[in-house]
């Protein structure tokens, strides 16, 4: 098999021109996909190059058009919640029931070898399905940051060869006034995360978030908030946070995910607030499925939204937008395998970003790469690793109306097994 050398080529690739620098375009579809030959030396890209530009005489792969991207970014989960449908149903699938579910949850189980395995798992099944960085919030109250941020560490560096992983902080703003908030954001800094909350509609937020704002400045730290994951067209979190931004001088990456309630509101409030977003540099996160599930949740009544934010007016104004997996399996969002093709697909149908696709796959590679520090590795570029997947489908039609869970993974320019996780290994945490 070629990726059993030490050096390759992959030839006649489609990759998204967006995701590589090469100057000999004439080959571009419509959809915008470059057919390039990939050559694969020790690991690493070592020449990206229009197809059929040189012949040499090493192994080599046909690709016959297939779609290769470079493996995916999956810029905002909650590893630590995954995967507790079973014991902890959200039966009515609401936004309140989701988080008492969730607390009673926490309460009940989550002690290190319950956060470790389920963690573990959601690893697994990313690894699988073509992940190689993911950022996940912790919930971090009181005792509950010391046994899952432990258990994060450990998962860490258990997982360093496989994939990068970055923690957030998660808790509402209220907690960061407390000593134990500040206790936390040490803890944060220490262990190199981003600091995080929840950002609540109510008449302390400006004050909340300065303090935010002081304990990441003082501390050097990224900022990444949850913000208006509702449909009130009066809650304004996303505002308040681009103007805390503002008044505190923040330079550090402030990245903003939901933001429902941008959707709902008036044309003026929309364009006053992608004003401010664009003016503090805060990028932007949608979730696609799991909004969908939560958003215009109403028993007996079919929804008329879908959830998600404008990420198009964003991204006309040059702010930066990724998609990600959010929950997966847990009261938040019952369903979800940790794939980010599933996300990028879904993203498309509901936010209607195909005809044409443009530079939207740089939503699930390039840009939250970039979110999380990590320069171009959402990128097919020469030096990067050769962390690859390849696709049968050819164009992003096929690729976006099959499952393509035959795809191939490569990792330092090996093939890895893409044998996903039993959901049976969870069964002694269920039942």
């Amino acid at each position: 098999m070629v990726f059993k050398n030490r050096s390759y080529w992959l030839k006649n690739a489609h990759v998204p021109s967006c995701l590589i620098n090469l100057d000999d375009y004439r080959q571009q579809t419509r959809e915008g996909l470059s057919l390039v030959d990939l050559k694969i030396s020790n690991g690493e890209i070592e020449q990206v190059l229009a197809a059929n530009t040189i012949e040499e005489k090493i192994p080599s792969l046909d690709l016959q058009n297939k779609i290769v991207l470079p493996c995916f970014i999956d810029v905002h989960t909650h590893l630590d919640k995954g995967h507790i449908w079973e014991r902890s149903p959200n039966i009515n699938g609401t936004f309140d029931m989701a988080l008492n579910k969730a607390i009673a949850d926490a309460e009940k189980y989550w002690q290190p070898e319950d956060v470790y395995r389920r963690m573990d798992f959601g690893l697994k099944c990313s690894y699988a399905h073509g992940t190689q960085a993911i950022r996940t919030h912790i919930d971090s109250y009181g005792e509950q940051a010391k046994i899952s941020l432990d258990v994060f560490h450990s998962l860490q560096s258990a997982w360093q060869d496989k994939i990068t992983l970055q923690a957030v902080s998660l808790v509402s703003l209220d907690y960061y006034q407390t000593p134990e908030g500040v206790a936390l954001a040490d803890k944060i800094a220490q262990i190199g995360g981003i600091l995080g909350g929840v950002a609540f509609q109510n008449p302390d937020l400006d004050a909340q978030l300065d303090t935010v704002f002081t304990l990441a400045n003082a501390r050097n730290l990224d900022l990444d908030f949850h913000a208006d994951e509702n449909g009130d067209p009066n809650s304004i979190c996303l505002q308040k946070i681009a103007r805390a931004a503002i008044r505190n001088n923040f330079e550090q990456q402030i990245t903003c995910g939901h933001c429902c309630s941008l959707a709902v509101q008036s044309p003026d409030v929309v364009s006053k607030t992608i004003e401010l977003v664009k003016q503090a540099k805060i990028a932007i996160v949608s979730l696609p499925m799991c909004n969908l599930y939560l958003q215009d949740r109403q028993a007996a009544k079919t929804p008329y939204w879908r959830g998600v934010t404008r990420v198009r007016e964003l991204q006309q104004h040059d702010i930066p937008v990724a998609f990600a997996s959010d929950n997966c399996r847990d009261p938040f969002f019952g369903f979800g395998d940790h794939d980010v093709l599933e996300v990028f697909e879904q993203a498309v149908k509901i936010a209607h970003l195909d005809t044409p696709y443009a530079n939207w796959i740089e939503s699930v590679t390039n840009t939250p790469s970039n979110l999380m520090g990590l320069s171009n590795l959402g990128k097919i570029l020469v030096g990067n690793q050769a962390n690859l997947i390849i696709f049968t489908a050819r164009y992003f039609s096929e690729l976006l109306s099959r499952s393509q869970s035959d795809r191939i993974i490569i990792r330092n320019g090996k093939q890895i097994d893409t044998q996903l996780p039993d959901y049976s290994e969870l069964d002694d945490l269920i039942n």
